[in-house]
């Protein structure tokens, strides 16, 4: 679709067409069509088929604004998740901040939220159709006498007058997705002049950014929802980079936050009776170490972010897991115990292990009414199973029964020399 034809989508018409395709469902399109094209053009009726499908799948990150919003396949793919955006923009007002510039726009959702949080936005972006796209959104919303939206290139735009700039740099090319930030475009060195031009200001990179590529007198923070990793976000700025740690880890929608000025390694020990498994964002920003000193844990191998420990204490940062079984790697011993218990749910997780979760499914076979979680995993440097179930919390739920334990295969080292804690 071009600017054009989403003007047509806009027209009296096309909203009609929007409007009695709100109860549309994929099993009935063929349906949808054939009626609509007797009376619509073929072009419009594709066009608001599209834009109901879109609309659809971006209810997952808009919720019910999604019904009245519009879209393009990138900008339901790359746009941020509403609750995301909200906590990032609330973090920009808070400063004070009244004007900002939105650079990368896409179709506005971190615009969007800018506004919902009292800041008047300059939306930026190079593809006509997207900047389109973005200022029927702001329309849509009732956002428009906060929004401009403007079509330019981000790295030319005068940025006199502004408080603050958001930074959403396409991390995308026909090829595919690019991990390199000096790939991004604009690239990551961008930042540095944007913040030399702007005081306060934030840039959205891929969670899996290197930490030496994070520029000096910035902070990086990782954010999750729901237990994924949404995004990594780079601060600059009094009371956004400074005194609040460099490393920073939010998890919502609870708006949990951890946070530390260095990564620091965790001490590792022998198994306990409580395994916890670190939010995402806890351990992509290095900060596994705060969390295991905020349980009394250690790591079971000094390369592996799983803490164990003998106590259970509530944290926001884990899931905590009650162990019944210590064991060496042995699918064939697993596949025993597993039909021993009647354990017909089972969850695999794993760190440090090449082995994968399915394969590992398909050789168990596990069938019965029980349930438990297998972590294949290291423990002093030996391939280990730790078998569990989640831990009981707040009496929701029961704690997992006893069995015995058998010790993994090698010794714990004390001796062995640290190494970051392995991400995989």
């Amino acid at each position: 679709m071009d600017v054009e034809g989403f003007a047509r989508l806009r027209s009296a018409e096309g909203r009609g067409l929007l409007e009695a395709l709100a109860e549309y469902r994929v099993a009935d399109e063929l349906a949808w069509a054939t009626r609509l094209r007797r009376e619509h053009a073929p072009e419009l009726v594709a066009a608001a088929l599209t834009q109901a499908r879109l609309r659809q799948r971006a209810r997952a990150k808009f919720g019910d604004d999604a019904a009245r919003m519009f879209f393009t396949p990138n900008g339901v793919e790359q746009s941020t998740r509403a609750e995301v955006a909200a906590h990032r923009a609330a973090r920009i007002a808070d400063t004070g901040v009244t004007r900002a510039a939105d650079l990368c726009c896409g179709i506005g959702g971190d615009a969007l939220a800018l506004a919902r949080a009292g800041v008047r936005v300059v939306a930026v972006d190079i593809d006509p159709l997207t900047c389109a796209v973005a200022r029927a959104n702001a329309d849509a919303l009732g956002l428009a006498e906060l929004v401009e939206v403007r079509c330019a290139d981000v790295t030319g735009v005068e940025l006199d007058g502004f408080d603050a700039a958001f930074l959403d740099p396409a991390r995308r090319t026909a090829r595919g997705r690019v991990f390199d930030p000096e790939a991004y475009s604009p690239p990551l060195s961008f930042l540095d002049e944007l913040a030399a031009r702007v005081p306060y200001g934030a840039a959205k990179v891929a969670p899996g950014i290197p930490h030496e590529v994070v520029p000096d007198g910035m902070a990086a923070e990782w954010v999750s929802y729901g237990g994924d990793v949404k995004e990594a976000v780079l601060w600059w700025g009094r009371g956004l980079a400074d005194g609040l740690g460099r490393l920073r880890a939010t998890l919502l929608p609870g708006g949990a936050s951890l946070a530390a000025d260095a990564a620091r390694q965790a001490p590792d020990g022998p198994v306990g009776r409580y395994l916890y498994e670190p939010d995402g964002a806890v351990i992509r920003a290095h900060l596994v170490a705060e969390v295991a000193e905020e349980v009394g844990g250690t790591l079971v191998d000094p390369t592996i972010a799983y803490i164990t420990a003998d106590k259970l204490v509530s944290t926001p940062f884990a899931t905590a897991y009650e162990l019944t079984d210590v064991m060496p790697f042995n699918l064939k011993r697993l596949k025993a115990l597993v039909r021993e218990r009647g354990i017909g749910n089972l969850t695999v997780k794993k760190r440090g292990s090449a082995v994968e979760p399915e394969e590992v499914r398909k050789r168990v076979k596990p069938s019965g009414p029980g349930s438990a979680t297998v972590f294949l995993t290291r423990v002093a440097g030996a391939p280990t199973m730790l078998v569990g179930q989640p831990a009981a919390r707040d009496g929701l739920t029961q704690p997992a029964a006893r069995y015995g334990r058998t010790q993994p295969a090698a010794p714990h080292d004390q001796t062995q020399p640290a190494a970051p804690h392995d991400q995989t």
